[in-house]
């Protein structure tokens, strides 16, 4: 059973990724005269530690995690790839040909120390301290695929931290992806086999790049041969905010995880679902977040005895990114904090959520997967 502490693997190297400059995401343009810093900036999970050491200090420790070795990380990925990614770090990195991801010298060790804090977190949960372990990692790793990175992700963070429980005993994990954008790199990693349940709610955006990013996150999305139906894709529509995230757990992701009851959950934790996030268009707000975080945590507790590991995945707007994730550990440990201005509140919650065009996705996918699992 989960009490009221927080594990948190975390090593400052992480801060020492940075993609390269330009116009937000993209290549600078002679339209903008001052280029926007990248979306994938250190201040995001500098102020996620801040939310952590101000909001919840008694309940917060800190732990540093060691490197992922190369063995560990071609448990996901090709060898080719990691030599890639390596020699192309050390020569300085740049930007990957025409994708928004890029890198600088400092990314592979980053990366490295990202896969390490997941690892940790996952074999914390395996041992049943009690705590919520969390991998607070940068870079993040859901879209990076065993032969790319894509998406701002190089290494797949929350796949090598189920290949790691495995390694460590577990029979089955199912990782929960809550993150706005589908994880594809996740499915890909375990396309094709039923010891990982992959459960993945996100905004309908498909294909970003033939090359780089082909899988669209579909219904028909399901996996193949032995893994066929362990692949769960729930595509949103957008708007959808804290109700159409809570009826997707009690309709969706709660049945199927229940009736899979895995050793282990694992929850690539995107908190990038909020109204003012720059790259999505939903509606979620930090009550909506603690619900999601009541919800696996209820999970953990009646199919896992409580084995449960965060990952860090994506959340853009820095500021929101803390309230939001504030609202996910309120939600696993049972308890609200009052902020000084803010009590309970979100400031960035000033939109109503489309609630039919939300039900109606939904009847959709839960007709869709009712081939595989008990859902009503």
């Amino acid at each position: 059973m989960i009490d009221d502490t927080i594990t948190v693997f975390w090593h400052d190297r992480m801060l020492d990724h940075e993609p390269p400059a330009g116009t937000y995401k993209y290549p600078s343009s002679p339209m903008i005269a001052d280029d926007e810093r990248h979306p994938d900036r250190r201040e995001r999970v500098k102020n996620i530690k801040a939310m952590l050491d101000h909001a919840l200090p008694e309940a917060t420790e800190y732990e540093s995690p060691e490197r992922a070795t190369r063995d560990e990380i071609e448990r996901v990925h090709d060898s080719e790839y990691v030599d890639w990614l390596e020699s192309f770090c050390a020569d300085g990195g740049g930007r990957i040909e025409d994708t928004t991801t890029g890198a600088n010298e400092a990314t592979f060790d980053a990366a490295r120390m990202a896969a390490g804090a997941a690892m940790a977190a996952a074999r914390t949960a395996l041992d049943d301290d009690g705590s919520v372990p969390y991998a607070l990692c940068r870079p993040s790793g859901h879209h990076a695929q065993p032969t790319c990175a894509d998406g701002f992700c190089f290494l797949n963070n929350v796949a090598i931290a189920a290949e790691e429980a495995l390694a460590q005993g577990a029979d089955s994990v199912a990782i929960v992806d809550w993150d706005v954008h589908h994880g594809n790199g996740t499915q890909e990693a375990f396309y094709d086999r039923d010891d990982v349940l992959f459960v993945s709610a996100h905004a309908d955006h498909g294909s970003w790049h033939p090359e780089y990013h082909p899988q669209e996150g579909s219904l028909e999305e399901v996996g193949t041969g032995a893994g066929e139906g362990y692949t769960v894709n729930v595509p949103l529509p957008p708007g959808t905010g804290d109700r159409g995230y809570d009826v997707l757990f009690e309709r969706v992701v709660n049945p199927i995880v229940r009736e899979y009851d895995p050793d282990l959950v694992l929850v690539s934790a995107g908190q990038d679902a909020g109204a003012a996030d720059p790259n999505a268009r939903n509606l979620a707000t930090r009550d909506g977040f603690l619900r999601l975080g009541e919800h696996v945590r209820h999970l953990a507790d009646e199919t896992a005895d409580g084995r449960l590991a965060l990952v860090q995945e994506g959340g853009y707007q820095q500021s929101h990114l803390s309230f939001a994730t504030l609202g996910v550990f309120e939600g696993l440990l049972d308890r609200r904090v009052e902020l000084e201005q803010y009590g309970t509140d979100d400031p960035f919650a000033w939109l109503e959520e489309p609630t039919e065009l939300v039900d109606s996705w939904l009847d959709k996918a839960v007709e869709h997967h009712q081939e595989y699992w008990d859902l009503e």
